[in-house]
């Protein structure tokens, strides 16, 4: 570890975790777009710290107001209440400099679930755990009005998921940007319950407390299949990243859909089913030429693929997430057999 940044150390002296002459260093950890993250051991105790960034570290223009880390600090206050051991403890808030404190989890105890995604271990016990809180958090806000007021960020989801996936892809593919604007607004109109809007194994740990969920910075009272879809995605795509564990990642994608829709009390499970299958293949064209492309995906035959993919159901859309997950795995296995 090495200095921390002033500023930093102001906002520690604000939220009273540094006391003067108190010893306190710094490492900046990798990883994300939207933030500066830092492990900071302030005497013996080490505790991370977030500070959300106005221009996000990708290569075109996107630009997010800081004051988004707010909701990130509720959402985790909310869950604490529904599912304390998926969420990190916090510790302060400064709301006036973007900056957050919560607790910190060793990787070693608690592994990036992105990292074992990438190797091809996908445990089953994780996915029904995370389908689980998941469910949870939705079915314990769904139709709260409390909860809609607080988390009415509807400007913040724009800027942050709807602007940059579907809105920016549309302008990539003109003769699909109907569908990408009509997904847009099927999920803006759908609110129902509390969204964390970036469930990515990134964001994800995993140990012996279970899945634990991180970076909520795009918080908001909406459409509960985003959060679904968003997970999928990312376990489909995955599939390129490591192709010998396409079927099983696939496995894995089925696992985590079938577990939370046993769940799913709030409305009936089909149409939330049926809009998850419409989002879908939205979200994955949007990793290939949105704002946010995967940095795996590197290959012009790999993102040749899932663009044929995605047009495909974007065209006809499915009645469910299982038919796209089953026509990603055939598709994977013609393609290995090609």
């Amino acid at each position: 570890m090495g200095p921390l940044p002033r500023d930093l150390q102001q906002s520690l002296h604000e939220m009273g975790l540094l006391e003067s002459g108190q010893s306190v260093s710094g490492e900046q950890l990798t990883g994300g777009v939207a933030s500066d993250i830092w492990r900071v051991a302030i005497g013996d105790t080490i505790v991370c710290i977030k500070r959300a960034l106005e221009q996000l570290k990708v290569s075109r223009q996107w630009r997010v107001p800081t004051d988004r880390n707010a909701y990130e600090v509720a959402w985790f206050e909310v869950v604490a209440g529904i599912a304390p051991q998926a969420v990190p403890r916090i510790l302060g808030h400064d709301p006036v400099a973007g900056v957050f404190v919560m607790e910190y989890f060793p990787p070693r105890a608690y592994p990036v679930w992105k990292a074992q995604l990438r190797d091809g271990v996908i445990e089953q016990g994780t996915v029904v755990a995370l389908a689980d809180v998941l469910a949870r958090i939705h079915a314990a806000t769904a139709d709260d009005p409390q909860i809609a007021e607080r988390f009415g960020t509807d400007e913040l989801f724009y800027s942050l998921r709807l602007e940059p996936y579907l809105y920016a892809t549309a302008e990539s593919h003109p003769e699909l940007a109907s569908q990408l604007s009509g997904l847009a607004e099927m999920i803006a109109s759908n609110k129902r319950a509390l969204v964390h809007g970036d469930v990515s194994p990134k964001n994800i740990l995993v140990g012996e407390r279970g899945p634990i969920i991180l970076d909520a910075e795009c918080a908001w009272y909406g459409d509960p299949a985003f959060d679904l879809a968003f997970c999928l995605n990312h376990l489909l795509l995955k599939g390129i990243w490591n192709p010998p564990a396409r079927l099983t990642l696939a496995a894995g994608a089925s696992l985590l859909y079938e577990s939370y829709l046993k769940q799913v009390s709030w409305e009936l499970p089909a149409e939330l089913a049926a809009r998850v299958a419409a989002i879908l293949p939205g979200l994955m064209l949007a990793r290939i030429d949105g704002k946010s492309p995967a940095e795996y995906i590197v290959e012009e035959s790999d993102k040749v693929q899932v663009r044929e993919f995605a047009r495909r159901f974007l065209l006809q859309p499915a009645r469910s997430p299982q038919e796209i997950v089953t026509a990603w795995a055939q598709s994977g296995s013609l393609t290995t057999a090609g």
